[in-house]
């Protein structure tokens, strides 16, 4: 699905987004990310082995809710799924992308990091 261009430009801004997992007892696990967009798939970046990159291989399935800075009261609301992982230096470019709007420059290189890239089915502003 295309990104509604609205829902695009809240996404290159700088809200901070609820990511919603399913952990393998079928719970649910809610972090919050920053967000970016990469063509018409939302990315994240995480850690290769923390626990929503574990269930995201295991489950693909995402639930990402988040508020709009200028209107709060208008939540958008996303559901997708995870096809395809991007690391290396393509993955840390994405990576700097996304961390310079949030924190004003390049990631820290002391961790691994992995972009998850994201295929939205459902989106809404209410």
């Amino acid at each position: 699905m295309i990104l509604d261009p609205e829902i695009r430009r809240i996404l290159d801004g700088t809200p901070l987004a609820h990511f919603a997992t399913i952990l393998p007892d079928g719970a649910p696990h809610s972090v919050p990310v920053w967000v970016g967009t990469e063509g018409d798939h939302i990315v994240i970046l995480t850690g290769p082995s923390s626990q929503k990159a574990r269930n995201l291989r295991r489950d693909p399935r995402v639930a990402i809710s988040l508020t709009r800075p200028d209107n709060p009261f208008a939540p958008v609301i996303i559901r997708g799924k995870v096809v395809d992982w991007i690391d290396g230096d393509a993955g840390w470019a994405i990576i700097d992308r996304i961390a310079t709007k949030y924190i004003g420059g390049p990631y820290p290189r002391d961790e691994a990091r992995v972009v998850a890239l994201i295929a939205s089915d459902h989106q809404s502003i209410s």
